[in-house]
């Protein structure tokens, strides 16, 4: 596997990050993962944008959009890759122990890998952590991870897909690696940011979708009341696209594809062929 670290291709065995870095003893950093569709990274200006929001969050500088767009390209044609997921990491770099980052000069890197398609269906499970929607990193898409690997650790254990997390006020929020949207009568409703939940990339571009196969879209405060009584639902992210929801907590939904992720599911893949930057 050849990679992109700080300017410049290497092999993966020869990329080397100090035990120091950042990211690596505090996970100060931020990542965007953009799935590959024919060689080309999807709605690369969007996961920049997002990937500059949550920099912004953590006080964190990161190179151009220009910078990592070609290192993106790079990575991808010396792998070979034509459909694949990419991610692009910035760190808060080698820096002293403890939470000061000592004017460390932040660390970049690209890696990408060959995708395999997800399952047509998805089980999950109520895990039982709040994300904190108050949390000085609530909305942002930082390296973190360890509470999501615990999560979907536990719902693995119990034979589902992913992991659903409500906030501290009981809220439905999101899941480990994917956003969530309710569909009752007709209507595909999603928790909003306030929720404490990442605004997805594919969660933006299902509420443009929505409006050429005409299905209505809400972000409405959701219950998990709501999720174990809908008509159907599903989950989106990058890679999942639009994933339907079979059980939850091992109690099958109504319906898995029902009508309308169906819809939004044609009409993402419409938007996409049509447009790889939207």
């Amino acid at each position: 596997m050849i990679i992109w670290l700080d300017g410049a291709l290497m092999p993966i065995g020869e990329a080397r990050i100090s035990p120091l870095d950042h990211g690596l003893v505090v996970g100060d950093g931020v990542f965007e993962t953009l799935r590959v569709y024919d060689g080309v990274p999807f709605a690369w200006r969007r996961h920049y944008e997002r990937l500059a929001v949550s920099a912004a969050g953590l006080g964190l500088d990161i190179p151009a959009s220009e910078v990592l767009r070609h290192a993106a390209d790079a990575v991808l044609d010396a792998n070979a890759l034509r459909e694949a997921r990419v991610r692009v990491t910035v760190t808060g770099g080698p820096a002293p122990p403890g939470s000061s980052r000592g004017g460390a000069v932040p660390t970049a890197f690209v890696v990408a890998t060959a995708v395999d398609a997800p399952a047509a269906r998805a089980d999950v499970v109520v895990v039982p952590w709040s994300r904190n929607e108050r949390g000085a990193c609530a909305g942002l898409k930082t390296i973190s991870y360890a509470e999501n690997v615990r999560a979907l650790a536990f719902a693995e254990a119990r034979g589902a897909h992913e992991a659903m997390f409500l906030n501290t006020r009981d809220e439905l929020c999101e899941a480990t690696g994917s956003n969530v949207f309710v569909v009752r009568d007709g209507v595909a409703r999603t928790p909003p940011a306030t929720s404490g939940c990442l605004l997805g990339v594919t969660r933006a571009l299902l509420i443009v979708a929505s409006e050429s196969c005409d299905v209505a879209v809400e972000e409405a405060t959701l219950s998990l009341a709501d999720l174990r009584d809908a008509d159907e639902a599903f989950l989106s992210s990058t890679v999942r696209e639009v994933q339907p929801i079979a059980t939850v907590d091992g109690v099958p939904l109504r319906s898995a594809p029902g009508p309308v992720s169906e819809r939004l599911a044609a009409a993402f893949t419409e938007l996409r062929r049509h447009d790889l930057d939207p």
